[in-house]
């Protein structure tokens, strides 16, 4: 039976098996006193956000989603930039009319402590239980950046799927990483297999180099940016059908990946 706990910045649901799907930028909810000092508009903080990504980590029992935006609280970074302030913190964006207070600061890393506190109980947990574990960190990132009408970024530095697995010891968990790149690669894909390559424009965020430092023996955390194909990202509407093929390509991958930790 699956347990769920859900607090102010993120929902985890735990339940069976070595792996843990999260999606921890998939949050767009701002809390009222720091929404009303923003001068970005709710569009533009969805295009630098991380949506539908939720939806992916239905393929494992184990889930930890967040709630909220990027915007509060970065838990993809380090701490002492986990809240963005100035333009150079976050794509150039202006993001305040009034810059936040010490004291509303406090509280958005309070969510950040909060969020780690509980994701060193839950991964203590499935070290005693399993030994070994995955974890699956699910992103998205743009690349249309200058307008749903102009010409997208170059394909050969912007990959469908970018594997991030520079924040782990390659070597110690290539019998994990290895079955799970080639089996998402050989994924029928309608008529054709997705372009999957490792650490190209992405290496991992803050999340998988905090697991690897506290787990470096124990948790496998593979960074998975998902190129906003599956969307528009200037409208934030989905191509439901091609987030439907993702989650089945990335559902293809578990058996693969569990007979991977048994190598370990």
């Amino acid at each position: 039976m699956n347990q769920f706990l859900k607090t102010r910045i993120r929902h985890l649901e735990r339940g069976s098996g070595p792996l843990i799907a999260a999606a921890i930028h998939n949050g767009h909810t701002i809390r009222d006193e720091l929404l009303k000092k923003m001068s970005i508009s709710e569009m533009d903080r969805l295009r630098e956000e991380d949506p539908y990504t939720e939806e992916w980590t239905h393929i494992a029992n184990t889930r930890v989603v967040g709630l909220k935006s990027r915007f509060e609280v970065d838990l993809n970074r380090p701490r002492e930039k986990a809240v963005y302030i100035t333009p150079e913190d976050a794509w150039n964006l202006k993001i305040w009319e009034s810059t936040p207070t010490d004291s509303e600061i406090a509280i958005s890393l309070s969510e950040y402590d909060d969020f780690y506190t509980e994701m060193y109980k839950l991964f203590s947990d499935f070290k005693h239980q399993f030994g070994h574990f995955v974890v699956f960190d699910f992103h998205s990132y743009n690349h249309m950046r200058n307008g749903q009408d102009h010409q997208a970024a170059d394909p050969k530095l912007n990959p469908e799927i970018n594997i991030g697995t520079g924040t782990m010891d390659r070597d110690f968990w290539a019998p994990v990483v290895d079955r799970f790149i080639n089996t998402f690669r050989d994924y029928k894909y309608y008529d054709r297999t997705l372009d999957i390559r490792e650490n190209i424009r992405f290496r991992g965020g803050n999340f998988p180099s905090w697991t690897h430092k506290n787990f470096p023996r124990s948790a496998c955390a593979i960074a998975i940016e998902v190129k906003k194909f599956f969307m528009n990202e200037w409208t934030g509407e989905p191509d439901q059908e091609q987030i439907d093929m993702i989650k089945s390509a990335l559902k293809a991958t578990i058996p693969e990946v569990l007979e991977g930790l048994k190598k370990i």
